[in-house]
């Protein structure tokens, strides 16, 4: 689809990194944007700086893992604007589980699969009727992660298995848009190809009470400052991709009508082929093994 001034965006997770990139972006090219958080003082801040820059903007307070609060945004959207041309689909949370699996809160889960994967069912069920309805030209961007989407991370397979569902989310998404011959498209995002400065090291400070850890964390929560001052101490090279990148790749990816919004990557790329590689030899999954805690 073509971009166009007066078009209207809606963004999850808008408050901060990739989600308030994408609504810059999308405000540069004319769009009017629609910002959702969880985090209301954040979010007020980063509406207030759009709108300072001439944006048209409509923010939000809303939990995605609350169903009737994304309908709620759907339907305020449509009020005040009539149509919706974009929906990115993008808050997500790390779970904060820690040491194996079968160790795991069960919140931790639980959480985690509320935001990362009902979060996004529930965006296109609360606006895809209606961007159907409208007939206009639409897309839908999901993300996803290279951390459970490519291949798991067993460090943090909570969020690992959520990205893989949204992949596969997408998937269908994508094949149900063609069957109705829709004018809406659908492209699963996998930010990168590096490491991001984002807020979802700290996701932790968002997370509601029905979700609480019914046991305390063994260890503290660790910020992005120290995971990148452990890795380097350890001589191991870290680098980052600029959030605005990301919101660049995007717009491209939904002019060119592109499914797989995938950086290239020889990491990523080496990963896709091992994984594949190890499917169609019916091989163990030796892909992991640089992974597998100690």
């Amino acid at each position: 689809m073509n971009l166009a001034e007066g078009q209207v965006a809606v963004v999850t997770g808008a408050a901060s990194g990739v989600g308030l990139a994408l609504a810059r972006r999308f405000a540069a090219d004319g769009l009017k944007v629609v910002l959702a958080d969880v985090e209301a003082g954040a979010l007020e801040k980063a509406a207030a700086a759009l709108r300072e820059e001439g944006a048209v903007v409509h923010a939000r307070v809303v939990d995605v893992g609350e169903r009737e609060e994304v309908v709620a945004l759907a339907e305020e959207t449509y009020e005040r604007f009539g149509a919706v041309h974009v929906l990115c689909n993008n808050a997500g949370v790390g779970s904060g589980a820690e040491g194996r699996m079968w160790e795991h809160d069960p919140n931790d889960w639980k959480w985690a699969f509320a935001v990362n994967v009902w979060g996004v069912f529930h965006g296109i069920q609360a606006f895809v009727p209606r961007m159907l309805a409208g007939g206009e030209p639409g897309h839908v961007v999901n993300t996803s992660s290279g951390d459970g989407g490519i291949a798991p991370l067993p460090t943090a397979s909570v969020y690992a298995v959520t990205k893989s569902a949204v992949v596969t989310m997408t998937e269908s998404l994508y094949a149900h848009l063609r069957a109705e011959h829709a004018r809406v498209g659908a492209s699963v995002l996998f930010p990168g190809p590096h490491m991001l400065r984002t807020g979802l090291w700290e996701s932790h400070r968002n997370r509601p009470v029905r979700y609480a850890k019914q046991r305390p964390r063994r260890t503290p929560y660790r910020s992005l400052g120290q995971w990148e001052a452990a890795m380097r101490e350890a001589g191991k090279e870290v680098r980052f991709t600029p959030v605005e990148e990301v919101a660049d790749f995007v717009v491209d990816g939904i002019r060119a009508d592109r499914f797989w919004l995938l950086p290239p990557s020889e990491h990523s790329d080496a990963q896709i082929r091992a994984r594949s590689r190890s499917m169609l030899d019916r091989a163990d999954p030796a892909y992991l093994e640089n992974f597998v805690l100690d």
